[in-house]
């Protein structure tokens, strides 16, 4: 089972980035204990989840997938404002939780530049969550660790590294990780300057889920949200261009959107 060990903080708040889904939502479940995120159905934007284990709160930013070939830059910009946003003032976690077989250099490229632009300091504050391998032989592991793109993305991250089968030791890794940046969260302009249209007091026990911008189900409010400075510092390319035929036919649609969409659902869960 997964300890409280951790969290000199008083909240704790993880971005969940990575090349799979299901894989990144499995892992944010098994964090809060509750299924608060679908595994099956891909969202096409960013969740935020705010739970609460006995006195710990935590926080957790789920991307929608920004390794794919054919996003756009506009609609990968949007999404690392998004982000920004739900996780004001700063995460002091990113949560890299990568599927190894289908790792790419250009994915790996790809997420090195958002952890970049996001701040310098976001390597110090980032750790490999890698999922078992989809057929397990021996030295499978160890083969895909030495795979050049995994092992340069490890080495940037100062070798943190963790496999899924050990995910109970996921809060000691994140406990020393947050204490040796001092419980210091990723501060950048982009956090200091935007205003997050989602702050307020915590809820207690149990979940929110909030969404941005997407289909949501069930009860929803909106919410005015203009993007502030961070569309100035965010306005610059985050990746090399990847050949693509056309944009993503989600985009249009997306980027007229100007309003957030949050959708809060009353989980009554984590009471331990």
């Amino acid at each position: 089972m997964i300890g409280l060990m951790f969290i000199s903080v008083s909240e704790l708040r993880v971005v969940l980035l990575g090349n799979s889904w299901s894989q990144r939502s499995s892992v944010g479940n098994l964090i809060l204990r509750a299924a608060v995120f679908n595994t099956e159905e891909e969202a096409d934007c960013c969740q935020r989840v705010r739970g609460q284990l006995k006195e710990k709160h935590i926080v957790l930013v789920n991307t929608p997938d920004l390794l794919l070939p054919d996003i756009s830059e506009h609609k990968l910009t949007e999404h690392v404002e998004t982000c920004v946003r739900l996780c004001d003032p700063g995460p002091h976690v990113f949560l890299l939780v990568l599927q190894p077989e289908d790792f790419t250099e250009e994915q790996k490229e790809r997420l090195q530049s958002i952890l970049e632009n996001f701040s310098d300091q976001s390597f110090d504050h980032s750790l490999v969550l890698i999922s078992t391998p989809r057929e397990e032989r021996a030295g499978s592991m160890e083969k895909h660790v030495q795979h050049p793109p995994l092992k340069d993305m490890i080495s940037k991250c100062r070798s943190r590294l963790l496999w899924r089968g050990n995910l109970e030791d996921l809060f000691t890794h994140v406990d020393v990780m947050v204490k040796e940046n001092n419980g210091v969260h990723v501060s950048c302009e982009v956090f200091e300057d935007a205003t997050s249209v989602f702050s307020g007091g915590h809820q207690g026990e149990g979940a929110s889920v909030i969404q941005d911008p997407g289909k949501g189900a069930g009860p929803h409010h909106f919410l005015p949200g203009p993007l502030h400075s961070t569309r100035n510092l965010l306005s610059f390319p985050l990746w090399k261009p990847w050949p693509t035929s056309q944009t993503p036919s989600s985009v249009e649609s997306t980027s007229k959107q100007s309003k957030y969409i949050n959708t809060i659902y009353n989980l009554g869960i984590f009471s331990m």
